[in-house]
């Protein structure tokens, strides 16, 4: 359950992610590169602090990260049609 909890916040912050990449569409990629960071750091600490194991975080923020790209990846590309 602790997991789950962990993977459905992370999606949250990815969510979150999404939207202020939005709002920033105009400024330079070294903004948005540390801003990826930044909620990559965040991603991390709260599932840390769910799941309290390193090993276990960072694979459920790779999972949730790799869900987040390929939903991301799938909408981007459906939107063109």
């Amino acid at each position: 359950m602790k997991i789950y909890t962990a993977l459905l916040l992370q999606m949250l912050i990815w969510s979150g992610y999404t939207f202020i990449e939005w709002l920033s569409k105009y400024d330079q990629l070294i903004y948005k590169v540390i801003m990826f960071f930044v909620f990559f750091y965040l991603a991390i600490n709260i599932g840390n602090w769910v799941i309290k194991s390193a090993k276990k975080t960072f694979m459920v923020t790779v999972m949730s990260l790799s869900l987040y790209a390929s939903f991301h990846f799938a909408m981007s590309h459906l939107s063109h049609w």
